[in-house]
């Protein structure tokens, strides 16, 4: 029986392409995002694999939305060996004293809250499915390590992150439910297109930055989920190779 695997934010970008690249090894899929037409739209993209997709509209920041997608997910396909909390936002524009309560809160509960409730319920049920176990992966994002300027909620959240791959690393144990985290720099989609035209450095210039297919990320989602559950990819950094990190600041 082909693996089961829920991916958050599958509508664009990170997501759309792990999922899709998912699919195509074998896996069924649900596609997790607030916008329908876009995980139809995934769906399509997928080919003759199109079948083991199930596109399910939710909001990661609403707990009773996420609970939704397990139910069903238990009821259609009867567990979950795979998570990729993948869905994240942002907020440009704002320095950090200027940075509305409202966004800050925002930011939390996609990126940090939104997490929890997805690896909670996965958790759960990778607990009490037989065979027991499954893989949650979680996005980092290198701002995990380094902060750009003027990202204090992006960055704050992504730094909690983390806390949380650690702890559900910690905790799974027992149950055989392995928890990594993939640290991403500069993947090529509709986020980071504005990398293209520069981004905001450290001593205040702007300057273009290098960015890296996003199949690249996908295949690392791939590969972290094709060990064996005695074995786990705690943390992984993949970058774009010439994008000031190393040496931010």
């Amino acid at each position: 029986m082909s693996k089961v695997a829920v991916v958050t934010g599958a509508s664009t970008g990170i997501g759309r392409a792990s999922a899709l690249a998912l699919l195509k090894a074998g896996y069924r899929v649900a596609l997790v995002a607030r916008r329908q037409a876009d995980l139809e739209e995934t769906a399509q993209m997928a080919g003759s694999n199109a079948g083991n997709a199930m596109p399910v509209p939710t909001n990661v920041a609403d707990p009773d939305s996420v609970a939704a997608v397990f139910t069903k997910l238990k009821a259609e396909w009867g567990r979950c060996d795979l998570l990729f909390n993948n869905a994240g936002m942002g907020v440009q524009g704002f320095l950090l004293e200027d940075l509305p309560v409202e966004k800050w809160q925002e930011v939390v509960n996609v990126n940090l809250n939104g997490s929890f409730y997805c690896a909670q319920q996965a958790f759960r049920m990778m607990k009490e499915q037989s065979p027991q176990g499954g893989r949650i992966i979680n996005n980092g994002s290198i701002s995990a390590h380094a902060p750009r300027p003027d990202s204090i909620a992006y960055t704050a959240t992504k730094h909690a992150i983390t806390g949380l791959t650690k702890s559900l690393a910690l905790d799974g144990r027992k149950y055989n439910i392995c928890a990594g985290q993939v640290d991403i720099g500069n993947a090529a989609t509709n986020m980071t297109q504005r990398m293209t035209k520069g981004v905001k450095q450290p001593n205040g210039e702007m300057v273009v930055e290098p960015t890296m297919d996003v199949q690249n990320v996908a295949n690392a989602i791939v590969y972290m989920d094709s060990l064996t559950l005695d074995a786990n990819v705690l943390f992984m950094t993949i970058k774009a190779t010439k994008m000031p990190f190393e040496g931010r600041g």
